[in-house]
């Protein structure tokens, strides 16, 4: 075997295609910014067609040769790799190129490692990275044969150094999986929080780097991150929308979606895409000015499948519109509902739209209104306590006087008490007698 070097940041890049790959280009370029977001130098570039995969390499065993001399003429110490690779490949491409080969799952958990901020977060940045390092164990000594067990005899060899790394690393795995359950107990106990104050919950998701954070901070004058870098946003944030017509709302900023994004971490961020997957409304952001945007957005679609959130009611956000030469402007279908909205998060253009139109989709389904309540109805009045619907309230003799503010679909599973009880919810949801309320 070879000597790894430490610092690994003078990259050479390794582009493997099929035939009839249409998104070539966009692929290289996204490739080479996640390179420059996790540190790397690019020295050079190289292409490898691979129509069937090789189960040595993954690339042929010529193109390996002539990777193998391009680091070596271009002084490279590090290998980029834009596929997944087998342990096994990995682990025979860099015997064969003397340097160390990182696949594109262990490039992005590098900027993952680089990015993330909050002790949730580094827990699950950690435990992603060692998921994945568990497949590529690879003995490289054996000094602790010399270890024996007490009996007479010293029969049998002990643990070699490669099993002592696996046992490490599986004890190191399930404490950190003990330590995000506590802290995601904490997160489900704060997203209950939010339900039993019946506040709608919003949700940001998009394609990496479409602009995410910018808009976030602008609607919610917070001071989240914000740069042109990809995954420049890991950690959940979740603040106060104020402004618009069906009251506050909450607004949650999450993790940018990328084609094949490692299945570790999206197992493991669960905290950052529980606030998707729990959200009344998805923010679906777009970058206006990229040409392959609906193809960009299929890949978010398809993550948020995997996360059990595919079925949210979503409104589409065509960021950037002023690179776009665009102007702002909320597209609708046949009803009249908002479906897009066309803005610029960086000058503000259109983002007073985005306001108007989140206020009609939130609050079409809010029910505000007084409600009087008997004294006999007390489990009813507790009942819309618990679930958050009051916002205010006055006793005198005769009962409650209540000011409920709740979304309908809150309100409406209350009506299985006494007929009374439903009677009164029926005329507070506007519902007739004959119509279920669901």
């Amino acid at each position: 075997m070879f000597d790894r070097q430490k610092k690994g940041e003078r990259a050479l890049l390794v582009l493997p295609h099929s035939r009839g790959e249409g998104d070539a280009v966009r692929r290289a370029e996204e490739f080479a910014e996640l390179a420059k977001s996790a540190g790397a130098d690019i020295l050079g570039t190289l292409s490898a067609r691979v129509d069937v995969p090789n189960p040595r390499y993954y690339i042929g065993s010529g193109k390996a040769d002539e990777i193998a001399e391009a680091a070596r003429a271009l002084g490279a110490d590090l290998v980029l790799v834009d596929h997944l690779l087998s342990p096994v490949q990995e682990r025979n491409l860099e015997k064969h190129l003397s340097v160390r080969v990182v696949d594109r799952a262990g490039l992005i958990l590098d900027i993952f490692a680089q990015r993330a901020r909050s002790h949730e977060g580094k827990l699950e940045v950690e435990l992603a990275q060692l998921k994945h390092l568990a497949t590529r164990l690879v003995r490289g000594w054996t000094h602790l044969d010399a270890q024996r067990g007490g009996a007479i005899g010293n029969r049998g060899p002990g643990e070699t150094q490669l099993e002592t790394d696996r046992r490490l690393l599986a004890e190191r795995v399930k404490m950190l999986s003990k330590r995000l359950e506590k802290v995601q107990t904490q997160r489900v106990q704060q997203r209950r929080a939010r339900l039993r104050n019946t506040v709608p919950r919003v949700a940001l998701v998009g394609y990496t780097n479409a602009g995410k954070s910018t808009l976030f901070n602008v609607l919610t004058e917070g001071e989240v991150f914000a740069a042109n870098l990809l995954f420049a946003t890991l950690d959940p944030t979740v603040r106060k929308l104020d402004g618009l017509s069906c009251g506050p709302a909450v607004l949650a900023d999450t993790v940018g979606f990328v084609r094949e994004l490692p299945h570790d971490l999206v197992a493991a961020f669960r905290g950052t895409l529980a606030e998707a997957r729990d959200a009344d409304l998805l923010l679906h952001v777009s970058d206006a000015a990229d040409d392959e945007r609906e193809r960009l957005a299929k890949v978010v679609d398809s993550v948020l499948e995997e996360i059990d959130a595919g079925d949210l009611p979503q409104l589409r956000v065509m960021n950037k519109i002023d690179l776009a030469g665009l102007e702002p402007r909320i597209d609708r279908d046949a009803e009249g509902r908002p479906t897009t909205v066309w803005l610029s998060a960086a000058t503000g253009e259109g983002v007073d739209l985005l306001k108007q139109a989140l206020g009609e989709l939130l609050g079409g389904d809010r029910v505000q209104s007084e409600l009087r309540l008997p004294h006999s109805a007390g489990r009813l009045h507790a009942r819309l306590k618990a679930a958050g619907a009051i916002a205010g309230e006055e006793v005198d003799e005769q009962g409650w006087r209540l000011s409920i503010d709740a979304p309908r679909s809150v309100i409406a599973p209350l009506s299985g008490g006494s007929a009374a009880e439903a009677a009164l919810l029926r005329d507070l949801l506007g519902t007739p007698e004959e119509q279920p309320f669901l």
